[in-house]
């Protein structure tokens, strides 16, 4: 089966938060576009995929505990289409599609000309510091998707995480980065509002974007990619439907007759099955037309 999509996390550097939270749209823009520029360029490199792949990338500004913490998600297919779309490459190592040390300098130098190019003056000894790339272990996928499942259209905070507000201080719960704990945070209200107020976005600014094969630009490649991995994986063939067993009718008593127009037996009804696991109790109960917008939220009375 095909690999689920890998996570790479790009971090801007400490030295870069106090740009950002002054030029939020253009270092926000930069931050997405240049992360995902940096795996296309190195996904081009036969050493390590030789062709290109798909991005989905997701902005996030907040860490566990609610600081400022601009990074960037994103899901990265494994593998990619080669140039003139003939075949899709696996990447070249088992255990990772990217290695961080090569994107690290890439992701810093396309930062650098981004925010020359948009005018954001910066301290030039940023870029002489190691900036981090997080590369996952093939086979989490699955896992990092559904990380951002729950936050691609949701707030930094949910209710349930908060505990109480008592005395002008506001506790709320977080999620030990190391211990995977469940731990609790006090702080005054006017700093738990400003942490709140950091990670809200520029008007009309979008924080999911497609790259690589994902971008609408490029539809044919990916339907392209599409066919060459459902002819490597075909799909799962239908299973024959098993009959019912037969279970033979009382006999009638002795000396009754049998009925004039017996009523025939009604056919099991038809089930449909699922492409994809081939269950045979899937039901297609509606059909959404694709949208980029978000999901609307109810306005509260």
């Amino acid at each position: 089966m095909p690999q689920p999509p890998l996570p790479l996390t790009f971090t801007l550097p400490a030295q870069l938060r106090a740009v950002a939270r002054r030029h939020q749209r253009p270092v926000y823009a930069a931050l997405l576009r240049e992360a995902a520029a940096s795996v296309l360029t190195v996904a081009e490199d036969r050493a390590w995929v030789g062709g290109t792949p798909g991005i989905l990338a997701v902005l996030h500004t907040w860490s566990r505990t609610l600081d400022y913490h601009p990074h960037v998600h994103l899901l990265v297919t494994a593998g990619g289409l080669t140039a003139d779309g003939a075949a899709w490459i696996r990447p070249a190592h088992s255990r990772f599609l990217l290695p961080g040390y090569v994107l690290s300098p890439v992701f810093r130098a396309k930062m650098r000309d981004a925010l020359t190019h948009a005018g954001v003056g910066v301290d030039p000894r940023v870029w002489h510091r190691r900036w981090v790339v997080h590369v996952e272990r093939i086979g989490t996928g699955e896992h990092a998707s559904l990380y951002l499942a729950r936050y691609v259209y949701r707030v930094a905070l949910t209710n349930g995480r908060l505990e109480r507000f008592a005395g002008g201080r506001v506790t709320f719960q977080y999620t030990h980065a190391r211990t995977h704990t469940t731990r609790s945070l006090t702080v005054p209200v006017e700093d738990f509002l400003t942490r709140v107020l950091h990670h809200v976005l520029p008007r009309g600014f979008t924080k999911v974007r497609w790259y690589g094969l994902l971008s609408a630009s490029r539809r044919a490649d990916l339907d392209r990619a599409r066919r060459l991995l459902g002819r490597r994986h075909p799909p799962i063939p239908d299973p024959s439907p098993v009959p019912p067993p037969q279970v033979a009718e009382p006999s009638p008593p002795e000396g009754a007759s049998p009925p004039d127009d017996p009523t025939p037996a009604t056919a099991p009804p038809a089930t449909t099955r699922c492409s994809a696991c081939a269950h045979p109790h899937w039901v297609l109960v509606q059909r959404y037309p694709p949208s980029r917008a978000p999901p609307s939220c109810p306005r509260v009375a």
